[in-house]
């Protein structure tokens, strides 16, 4: 039965209201004054303060490994005609950035211009390692697939109706956090595929839900097929409020009513071609979320019983926000419930209420997030990612404009997405002689014979195509790779299995 009185299971997102233990997340250095160390009229009732205090110090302790990057490698620059220049770079970007430099660019200085570029690539995809090594190994997001946050929402979810929550956002970096900060959702809760312009491959998307719908069958996981409860898909567009022309969707030429309109046709194809193929038994339920990119409130379209969606009409999280802000948290919770109701074309399913009201419940507390730490607007409002992430994973970045995802088989079939990635690069790194860097990730299943050599041989089958795709680029030192796997049936961290930053590929050139 879904939940009907949000009051009722507050305590399952938006967090204890008693102390615990310190995580190891909270241990992280702190880089700047803690915004949230007490609450003042200006918070709402219903936002968790504990756990914005953690997300906070693991954003700003995961950018920063890559914010001190360019100053770094200033200093190393400096010092590069010092007789004991190697010996001095190594103890420097050890000391400050926690890794060594390849000694096979550094002993070169002496012979030639230092290399810098390859030492921007090598120090990016280094402190991208340590973010993985760090992610998988401690929780920093408390969301991992053991966590008490998991388990509890897993519990809600199919409490609401639903068994699998399938969620796409647009492969803009400003949307990389969409599930554990701006959703607040425990990351191994819900499956991520990210696209530009939130445009899914709807048959790739049958695939999974079959794959999901065959396992119920078999295993009765996450529950058994005879429960009745729907795959939930959901695709999160992105607008600008402060620059609407400018700073949309750039997939859709920043037309927010073409990026909504696209995604709602692409939810529509996927549930036509799973009732075409599978009867009108095989349902699916379908959400249509818009996210501002300046404050990282979301507007909610909510859907009718029989699953419609006006494009016109949607529930914003900024109003909800000043409507109950003076309210107790009961019943904000209950007036949030309320809205929903009201604002669906038609009388909208139980369960799938109460799932959006949780949703904007747990918007609150982001909406918080960003007045507080940013003053109620993020100073990046354009693109600022680190990073493109190609291929199939990268289940530790959840911060935004950390990276721009190009979820791909092929660079062939994913060349649109990669194109609009590199186009971005271009303007925030090529503009200023830094190189494009690129991380190329393919998860396998260990548990299968040959699963790891087939992903190996697939990144290196990407890498070329992306050798091929950016051939000027490359040649001027102005895209790396990094070529990295990952076991997604262990809790480890990426594996490197190649880079273009290799002694041996190096010296070939």
């Amino acid at each position: 039965m879904a939940y009907r009185n949000l009051a009722k299971v507050s305590n399952r997102f938006l967090g204890p209201t008693a102390p615990r233990k310190r995580h190891p997340a909270q241990q992280l250095s702190t880089l700047r004054e803690d915004k949230f160390s007490a609450p003042h009229q200006r918070i709402h009732p219903l936002t968790d303060i504990e756990t914005n205090q953690y997300l906070q110090k693991y954003e700003l302790e995961i950018k920063g490994k890559f914010d001190e990057i360019v100053p770094l490698l200033k200093s190393v620059s400096a010092l590069q005609h010092e007789h004991d220049f190697v010996s001095r770079a190594k103890e420097l970007t050890h000391k400050e950035l926690g890794f060594d430099l390849p000694d096979h660019i550094l002993n070169k200085a002496w012979v030639r211009p230092l290399d810098m570029r390859g030492l921007f690539a090598w120090c990016v995809f280094q402190a991208h390692q340590q973010t993985s090594d760090q992610f998988f190994e401690l929780d920093p997001l408390q969301g991992g697939v053991e966590s008490r946050k998991a388990r509890d929402f897993q519990s809600f979810l199919e409490g609401c109706g639903f068994h699998l929550l399938d969620i796409t956002p647009c492969s803009d970096g400003r949307l990389a956090h969409t599930i554990a900060y701006a959703l607040r959702i425990p990351f191994s809760a819900v499956r991520r595929r990210s696209h530009a312009g939130a445009l899914f491959d709807i048959e790739k998307t049958v695939n999974r839900w079959i794959k999901t719908e065959h396992r119920r069958f078999l295993e009765g996981l996450p529950n058994k097929v005879e429960v009745g409860s729907r795959y939930l898909k959901v695709v999160t567009y992105h607008f600008s409020s402060l620059n609407p022309t400018h700073q949309g969707c750039a997939a859709h030429g920043s037309n927010d009513a073409l990026a909504a309109s696209e995604g709602y046709n692409r939810l529509l194809g996927f549930r036509e071609a799973v009732e075409k193929s599978f009867c009108c038994g095989a349902s699916v339920d379908l959400l249509l979320i818009g996210l501002d990119t300046d404050t990282d409130a979301i507007r909610v379209h909510v859907p009718s019983s029989k699953g419609e969606i006006d494009l016109a009409k949607w529930v914003c999280a900024v109003d909800v926000y000043e409507k109950t802000k003076a309210l107790s948290t009961e019943v904000a919770l209950n007036k949030i419930l309320e809205i929903v109701e009201e604002n669906s074309p038609n009388k909208t399913e139980p369960g799938m209420a109460t799932f959006i009201a949780r949703l904007i419940a747990n918007n609150i507390s982001q909406i918080d997030y960003v007045r507080e730490l940013h003053g109620g607007n993020y100073p990046d409002a354009g693109h600022a990612e680190r990073f493109i992430g190609v291929g199939i994973g990268f289940k530790e970045v959840h911060l935004r404009n950390l990276t721009y995802f190009s979820h791909l088989d092929t660079v062939e079939q994913g060349a649109p997405d990669l194109d609009v990635g590199v186009k971005i690069f271009k303007g925030l790194n090529v503009s200023r002689d830094l190189p494009i860097p690129v991380v190329v990730r393919f998860d396998y299943s260990g548990d299968i014979q040959g699963a790891r050599e087939r992903a190996i041989a697939d990144c290196r089958r990407v890498n070329d195509a992306i050798g091929t795709r950016y051939r000027d680029l490359v040649a001027d030192g102005l895209l790396h790779t990094f070529l990295t796997i990952r076991d997604r049936d262990k809790k480890t961290s990426a594996e490197v299995v190649g880079s273009s930053l290799d002694p041996a590929i190096q010296e070939g050139h």
